[in-house]
């Protein structure tokens, strides 16, 4: 049963010819079953921008307002566990396991990082000011309080926040460290990898060395920017994929299978430091996770 707590997602109805709110989703959502949007109906799981169950009788309006509640049936378990490092009034920060989402999409709604956290907190107001990847374990800040919420997103906005990374990968023996990857990244094939191409870098990661052993190594990766995938496709563009990637440099079929929990991705968002715009004084969260060898 989807948790009371989670916020709907909304819809704002397309334009079209149908005779009912219902058969309006029922085309916009082509994967999703009429009897499904039949039974949210009849358990109020579908509401207007005001709050009113919607029925199946009601009729369709172009840019009528539309709140659901994403439902995954026999959404299966992830067997870790996030844990909260800190919680004050306006700040909550999390150890995010990986495997875990941070935000619903896809067949992850009460999986998720977001989702476990009002749950175990009870407070429907939580909401990520930033984002990791599924795959990759460590620090996300949430913001508890909607009232001060804007103060806290334009740290990262304005690139006010020391976001530290590590990651185990293979040895990059012809490089200098410290150094600086710069590179131009888009969109790429298919919809969900991005790729370097030539032209005006846009992303930049300062690239460090932590630790050797042998044919793999443990880097510190500091983002200056915060492109999608930006530290995979950057160390991936250097001859040196993080271990346990199956996007880059290439795609493997192991994209496709059920998750290996033996075999996570080697990468951890390790600490975050900022200045907090409320006190004025320095921050620092640190992840009490670690990358296994």
């Amino acid at each position: 049963m989807p948790s009371p707590a989670m916020r709907p997602s909304t819809l704002h109805l397309p334009q079209g010819d149908w005779a009912t709110v219902l058969d309006c989703l029922c085309a916009h959502f082509p994967a999703i079953e009429r009897a499904v949007w039949l039974q949210r109906m009849a358990r109020g799981r579908v509401l207007d921008g005001e709050g009113k169950p919607i029925d199946a009788e009601h009729p369709y309006r172009a840019g009528l307002k539309v709140r659901y509640f994403r439902e995954v049936p026999n959404e299966t378990p992830i067997p870790f566990e996030e844990q909260v490092l800190w919680q004050d009034e306006h700040l909550l920060v999390a150890d995010k396991p990986h495997f875990l989402p941070v935000m619903p999409a896809g067949e992850y709604v009460e999986q998720t990082l977001l989702a476990r956290l009002i749950r175990r907190t009870g407070n429907p107001d939580l909401v990520p000011i930033h984002r990791i990847d599924r795959l990759t374990a460590g620090l996300v800040l949430f913001s508890v309080d909607p009232a001060s919420r804007g103060l806290y997103q334009a740290l990262f906005r304005e690139r006010q926040v020391e976001k530290r990374y590590e990651a185990i990968a293979p040895a990059l023996t012809d490089l200098q460290f410290p150094c600086v990857h710069r590179s131009r990244m888009v969109a790429g094939e298919p919809f969900f990898r991005m790729q370097e191409v030539a032209g005006e870098a846009n992303s930049e990661t300062r690239i460090e060395v932590l630790e050797r052993r042998g044919a793999l190594w443990r880097y510190g990766l500091s983002p200056v920017t915060g492109r999608k995938h930006q530290l995979r496709v950057h160390l991936a563009g250097l001859g040196a994929p993080i271990v346990g990637d199956d996007f880059y440099p290439h795609l493997l079929e192991s994209r496709h299978q059920a998750d290996d929990y033996s075999q996570p991705l080697k990468l951890l968002a390790r600490g975050l430091r900022f200045v907090d715009p409320l006190s004025g004084q320095p921050r620092t969260f640190d992840s009490q996770l670690h990358l296994q060898w």
